[in-house]
């Protein structure tokens, strides 16, 4: 149950974190569909990338069907458009502000959503990561999903920003900032991850000691994670590994 609960039931001190991996992303959807089912509701919600995404549309009080239904229909071209014009990238982001008003009805404030909400970024400058807690949620989108190369870094606060994920891909430290006791950590696992990533596995193999954490793992491997032709798998490994993470967790919540 709930140590601290908000006046719309949602627990103010545990936090639901969500890693970045493209169209892997689309696990969180069923992540967020058992945590719906089971009664547990994070108050404050972070993410890198594609898993900023996912945790935006929850964090702006969307439910688990809705945020799994827009995961069904989701393709890259609602973030995204090729573009002729000079850029630090072969596409432009422009339009994800465009979706956020078609899902919304305009571009919110993030320290206006119903739950606290961080997207991380890198900042190109310092090559440190930044987590964006405030301002119009289309900027802090656009920022953490700019692949360098693909999509252009977005210009914030002095600051020139790209994808979260180089610097930080679980971004669990970013949970705690916003003031989380507790976090429900979303690793988009991959069996093959290698020792170019060693960061991020030896990150989670200290979350996974954590009392405070729970570490759900959706497994990866054999799904494509740059096209969509695998969301309905995607959608139900995620529902797999939280119901596992959960049954062997559930005195920490």
């Amino acid at each position: 149950m709930p140590t601290d609960a908000q006046p719309n039931g949602d627990d103010a001190t545990l936090a639901v974190t969500l890693s970045g991996g493209g169209a892997f992303g689309a696990a969180h959807a069923g992540v967020l569909l058992v945590l719906e089912e089971r009664g547990i509701r994070p108050g404050i919600v972070t993410g890198t990338s594609s898993g900023a995404l996912v945790g935006s549309a929850y964090a702006a009080g969307l439910d688990g069907a809705a945020i799994e239904d827009i995961t069904r229909r989701f393709r890259w071209n609602r973030i995204a458009k090729w573009t002729l014009r000079p850029r630090w990238g072969l596409l432009d982001t422009a339009i994800t502000t465009d979706a956020i008003h078609g899902l919304l009805g305009h571009d919110p404030l993030i320290e206006e959503l119903p739950r606290r909400f961080g997207a991380v970024a890198t900042d190109l400058r310092t090559r440190r990561a930044v987590t964006l807690s405030k301002g119009p949620l289309s900027t802090a989108l656009r920022a953490t999903i700019a692949v360098p190369g693909l999509l252009p870094p977005v210009r914030s606060d002095g600051r020139l920003l790209a994808d979260g994920g180089m610097i930080d891909n679980v971004p669990h430290a970013a949970a705690k900032e916003l003031g989380a006791e507790r976090v429900i950590v979303v690793h988009l696992h991959a069996k093959w991850e290698n020792v170019r990533m060693m960061r991020t596995i030896t990150q989670t193999a200290d979350l996974a000691r954590d009392p405070n954490v729970i570490l759900i793992q959706p497994e990866m491997e054999r799904m494509a994670q740059w096209t969509m032709r695998d969301v309905s798998r995607l959608i139900d490994e995620g529902r797999r590994a939280a119901n596992v993470a959960l049954d062997a967790a559930e005195t920490v919540l």
